[in-house]
């Protein structure tokens, strides 16, 4: 599940639709702060991701290795932890982690090292689209199809006619 727009809709089966929007994700791991807890809100209808896509190292990182972790739920429902990143500054001060997501909740933690570290990606919600609002966005699509289709019925501009050398 993956959206590069602000907001993006994808078909999840006849049951219904799912709406999904994307917001701008970053968090700051230092010694001061050595976790963060990304949780969705508590609204019903509502699943949370987050998909990390970079992990790197901030500016007065110190020539030791900084490892970090996220802890989250596998597929059976138990927590496991995994580390995503083993950054050093004169090496590797970067990591990409193409679209590594995970349901919230999810820890972020800086296992070793003082950092700073900063983690960033995607906050994903899906939300369940009512079958109504589905043919409220039809008849407004119908509107812009009609609209584009009134605009392209424009006569074409003919081409000028060329000047005989005398």
């Amino acid at each position: 599940m993956s959206c590069h727009d602000d907001e993006c809709s994808e078909d999840h089966g006849p049951a219904g639709q799912s709406k999904l929007e994307s917001f701008l994700f970053s968090c700051e791991l230092s010694s001061k702060v050595p976790f963060y807890t990304f949780q969705g809100d508590e609204e019903e209808d509502l699943e949370h991701f987050l998909e990390l896509r970079t992990v790197c190292l901030g500016e007065g990182a110190k020539e030791e290795s900084n490892v970090v972790e996220v802890t989250a739920m596998n597929h059976q429902g138990k927590t496991i932890s995994v580390p995503i990143a083993s950054l050093h500054i004169s090496c590797l001060p970067m990591v990409s982690l193409g679209e590594f997501e995970l349901k919230a909740p999810v820890t972020i933690r800086l296992k070793a090292g003082t950092g700073p570290v900063t983690v960033s990606g995607l906050h994903l919600i899906a939300s369940q689209v009512e079958e109504s609002d589905l043919s409220d966005e039809d008849d407004e699509d119908d509107e812009d199809d009609d609209d584009e289709e009134e605009e392209e019925e424009i006569t074409p501009i003919k081409p000028a006619k060329k000047k005989q050398k005398q």
